[in-house]
């Protein structure tokens, strides 16, 4: 892995924390490149169980790299560009192209994932956080859509994380003006799970009680809810019912069990 993405694994949790602490983690190639190749590694997780997003330094990550500004002003980058026409012909499983993968592909792992946002979360960080199925921010968080200041809109997924979390006025409002807000006002309008003054700390916490529950049925939960906002009522019901027959008496389900009443930490084998 680059200097600018850093993964720890440690008792069935990767921590990635993104490394370019002087650009306050602004995305570049290399972490575009890493967090793209990471999430696809983490369709097939082993023993992963829950993935953290974090970023070292003063901020999360604010945005992409300005140096993206500086071609797309001198004409370098358009959508003739060779390389903007291959990435939106490298999709997703579930139609992302390489832009929108940054975000989107966290909601395409079978595992949860958790975002740790502190300082910056702008544009491209905020489409990154919004991907995660939870998300921890700092109070003070500096969080916004400032791409329509850049004549852009949320083009790394958020239009698709937005629809599952707020309403949508507070959607328009918040891409059309391109403002920016703190982790409080996130949290008001329904983007950040929860606030913390340690977000990195609570998310590694929580990140280890997911990892001791039953992984097969972590994996079911994740799948059903996200779901569960797509299809109908009697769809949603029959994915219900399929997963708890296969979770039904199966080896980790006992043991969930069997831990439990015995008083232990459970031994799950994985999925």
């Amino acid at each position: 892995m680059s200097d600018t993405l850093h993964i720890d694994t440690d008792n069935h949790v990767a921590h990635v924390r993104l490394n370019r602490p002087d650009a306050h983690n602004a995305i570049d190639g290399s972490i575009m490149s890493g967090l793209v190749d990471f999430a696809y590694e983490m369709m097939s997780p082993g023993d992963v169980r829950v993935i953290v997003l974090s970023g070292n330094g003063g901020s999360f990550c604010a945005g992409l790299d300005i140096s993206s500004f500086a071609e797309m002003s001198s004409g370098e980058l358009s959508s003739d560009s060779e390389n903007v026409k291959h990435a939106l012909r490298d999709l997703s499983p579930a139609g992302a192209n390489r832009a929108q993968q940054i975000g989107w592909l966290w909601q395409e792992v079978p595992i949860p994932v958790i975002t740790a946002v502190h300082g910056a979360a702008l544009g491209g960080g905020l489409n990154l956080a919004l991907g995660a199925d939870v998300r921890i921010m700092h109070p003070a968080a500096k969080v916004g859509f400032v791409e329509i200041n850049w004549g852009l809109l949320p083009d790394m997924s958020a239009t698709q994380s937005l629809r599952r979390l707020v309403s949508l006025d507070r959607m328009k409002e918040m891409v059309l003006t391109g403002r920016r807000f703190t982790g409080i006002e996130a949290y008001q309008y329904g983007l950040a799970t929860e606030l913390s003054e340690t977000p990195v700390d609570d998310a590694l916490a929580m990140a280890a009680t997911i990892a001791g529950k039953n992984p097969e049925a972590v994996r079911y939960a994740k799948q059903i809810l996200n779901n569960s906002a797509l299809v109908d009522v009697a769809t949603g019901l029959r994915e219900e019912a399929s997963a708890t027959q296969h979770l039904l008496g199966s080896p980790n389900q006992v043991e969930a069990i069997t831990a439990y009443f015995e008083k232990r930490s459970p031994v799950f084998k994985q999925p």
